[in-house]
């Protein structure tokens, strides 16, 4: 690189931060209903098998639209998805907190999820097409890093509210906020525009060939041994995120203050981890061995959370440091999803394989939900590291770009 490519254009760093935003704000109602458990089955008179259901219904929408969103996302233009999605999520966690009964929120938790699937064929997408390729690992850390703010935030702004005011009144009020956070992008809508894959300069397509359909991106084994790694890692973070503050209160004599805190340290671990696997993603080719290294890492880690007899502050630490060994292996994942998209197919192949975090995130609240309504809370933990054993082989197979 010279010395030119070393330095951030204005108009990069301009698309990394309102993306950064829109990341934000998935990220923050995604864990929004995770402190609010206990309120809520108090209230509602429902088990944790039940509140889980309402997470899977999310999650089904989210992935089951997201490869829809990746389809559309080259067809029309990613900001357009992106910014419906943002305003689409808003409204509709804001009206699950006016929900008088249980059953009213599972279809209020599919349209959030519906404007939840936008973000990562949209977000990754814009990115891979506005910032340069030497800076692509830092710029993906800095999208990842936006949302560990919003999951690192999520949980003590919603038990903050929720102690004051009520589980309905902290769903209403994160969610009007996003809508707020919306409407600021719709306004800074210039650093996100990006033209659709038919479009551009002609004798664009003719230099790279058709773009591929869906079908065909379908069909190409990298592409679905990513899906796998993001399926597996997702059931395990399904767990840490939203199943560990319970786990921790009843079966690790946490409070629920440290154990709401163990899911903003996780966040915390998992950001730091991320800058640092930014920097490492820009300077190797190497991608699979960082990916490999940091899932292997993270799984040793949760076992040791599950099996440990110790005070529940060194528990807390240990979930700290599964986060940073994750966020270590994110840059390189999405350098190595990037390396396996064809021409003009960006989005539809970050559409397809993480549908896969959101298929894994539907299962995940499912089986830990039973866990917990089966008293097995430290099972938690060792549901959320076999995953991410079976994941590191999936890390190596990705290495590979597509014929």
């Amino acid at each position: 690189m010279n010395a030119r490519t070393a330095e951030w254009p204005a108009g990069e760093v301009s698309t990394i931060g309102a993306v950064g935003v829109a990341h934000f704000c998935s990220h923050l109602l995604q864990l929004a209903l995770a402190p609010l458990f206990l309120m809520m089955r108090a209230d509602l008179g429902v088990s944790f098998f039940a509140l889980g259901a309402v997470l899977a219904v999310f999650y089904l929408f989210s992935g089951v639209g997201q490869v829809t969103a990746g389809i559309l996302v080259d067809r029309f233009g990613a900001h357009r998805l992106l910014l419906g999605g943002v305003l689409l999520q808003g409204t509709a966690t804001a009206a699950m907190g006016l929900a008088p009964h249980y059953v009213v929120l599972l279809p209020l938790a599919a349209l959030a999820g519906l404007g939840n699937s936008v973000y990562h064929p949209a977000d990754l997408s814009i990115l891979s097409h506005k910032v340069a390729p030497a800076r692509l690992g830092r710029a993906f850390a800095a999208h990842v890093i936006a949302g560990s703010i919003g999951f690192a935030l999520s949980p003590l702004v919603s038990a903050a509210i929720s102690t004051a005011y009520g589980w309905r009144t902290a769903l209403g009020a994160m969610g009007l906020g996003v809508v707020v956070l919306g409407l600021v992008l719709f306004a800074c809508r210039k650093a996100l525009k990006t033209e659709p894959a038919h479009g551009g300069a002609p004798g664009a397509k003719a230099a790279h060939g058709p773009a591929p359909t869906f079908f065909q991106v379908l069909a190409m084994p990298v592409v679905l041994t990513a899906f796998l790694y993001f399926l597996l890692t997702s059931i395990s973070l399904s767990g840490i995120q939203s199943f560990s503050i319970v786990a921790l209160k009843e079966g690790f004599g946490a409070t629920v203050a440290l154990a709401t805190l163990a899911v903003a340290l996780y966040q915390c671990g998992n950001a730091a981890g991320v800058a640092l696997g930014g920097a490492v993603a820009d300077r190797t080719a190497n991608h699979h061995l960082i990916a490999m290294g940091g899932l292997a890492m993270a799984c040793a880690l949760a076992l040791l959370a599950a099996m440990l007899v110790v005070p529940p502050e060194v528990t807390v630490s240990l979930v700290a440091l599964v986060g940073f060994a994750m966020g270590m292996t994110t840059p390189s994942r999405d350098v190595l999803v990037r390396s396996a998209a064809p021409a003009g197919a960006t989005g539809k192949v970050f559409g397809v394989v993480y549908s896969g975090y959101d298929i894994g995130a539907l299962l995940g609240p499912l089986m830990f939900g039973l866990m917990l309504d089966h008293h097995l809370p430290r099972l938690v933990f060792v549901g959320a590291a076999i995953p991410l054993g079976l994941a590191v082989m999936t890390a190596f197979a990705v290495r590979r770009r597509p014929s």
